[in-house]
């Protein structure tokens, strides 16, 4: 049993706690304690970064006792997070682009095989950050263009000649029902309110158009078996979904789930040494040192944990 907790905790200073995003319950349990580390989030931009190490770094994570959402009881205002992600600078991300070409070149291939092929259809890329996965849809034949709010990722992404936008998707700068796609690849856990995020993106969706959503599976057993050691729980990660409650919140949004299934990723040894420094020095730290020497670490190869999934959903 999961120990009771409510929602008239204390709250840290600048800290906001809201409603569960899925249900609206105000009712809630502890599920992971906040870590005895000392948090950057609130500090600056660093925290936010795609290839940020601070794994096991967060505040207290619940879980709605209603509907069984996982995410942080605090965080920043909704205005701070966005403020944050627009000053946000990746080079690590943008130095292991071609490995993340290969993984947004197979995810791709999944969303041909289930919506059709492209034939100049038009897609939008929520985060997009620079542009790697509107460059694969773009080569592939579709219509593709992307948005992300850090500035630095969106300029690097125009240097290519990528229809990148900056800002957040709730700003209302695209027509209703103007895409035939639009994807979130690792996108939703970061946002202040996802709910409201897939009803912008059903607004956009033409009628039969597709969100493909991809996030990290809080339910799967990689995540119960390393349980408050899973990596995943960082300061950045706002909400964790699972195989049940992230089909529920787009059908909250007005979608309807077709299909969910695991997905995993292709990283480069050197950067896969990285994140294993990250989490455990001793071991990771050799390794690191001799794959950051070697045309080894330069070397895709396909990772998957079990913890990271895909949701298909129509409108």
């Amino acid at each position: 049993m999961l120990p009771d907790a409510g929602p008239d905790a204390e709250v840290a200073a600048g800290e906001v706690v809201e409603a569960c995003n899925l249900c609206g319950s105000g009712r809630w349990e502890l599920r992971f304690a906040a870590s005895a580390a000392t948090a950057e989030a609130g500090e600056s931009w660093h925290a936010f970064r795609c290839t940020h190490s601070g794994f096991g770094v967060h505040g207290e994570i619940v879980r709605c006792r209603d509907c069984g959402l996982v995410y942080a009881r605090e965080r920043l205002p909704a205005g701070e997070i966005e403020a944050r992600y627009e000053e946000v600078e990746d080079p690590l991300y943008d130095r292991e682009r071609d490995a993340r070409k290969l993984t947004f070149r197979r995810h791709l291939a999944a969303i041909e095989k289930l919506t059709g092929p492209a034939a100049g259809r038009r897609l939008l890329d929520v985060g997009c950050h620079i542009g790697v996965f509107v460059e694969a849809a773009a080569a592939a034949g579709w219509d593709a263009r992307g948005i992300d709010p850090s500035a630095w990722a969106v300029d690097l992404a125009r240097q290519r000649g990528l229809p990148v936008d900056q800002g957040v998707l709730e700003r209302g700068r695209y027509p209703s029902a103007s895409f035939d796609v639009i994807t979130l690849w690792d996108v939703i856990e970061h946002l202040a309110d996802p709910l409201d995020t897939l009803r912008c993106c059903r607004e956009l969706l033409r009628p039969g158009g597709w969100i493909v959503v991809h996030t990290m599976d809080v339910g799967s057993v990689t995540a119960r078996l390393l349980g408050s050691r899973w990596p995943w729980l960082m300061e950045m990660h706002l909400y964790y979904f699972d195989r049940r409650t992230l089909p529920a919140m787009l059908e909250a949004a007005g979608l309807t789930p077709v299909r969910t299934r695991g997905q995993g990723r292709y990283l480069r040894l050197r950067y896969l040494a990285s994140r294993l420094e990250a989490l455990a020095p001793r071991l990771g730290r050799p390794a690191s040192m001799l794959l950051s020497r070697t045309p080894l670490g330069g070397i895709a190869v396909p990772v998957s944990f079990g913890d990271l999934f895909t949701c298909w959903a129509r409108r």
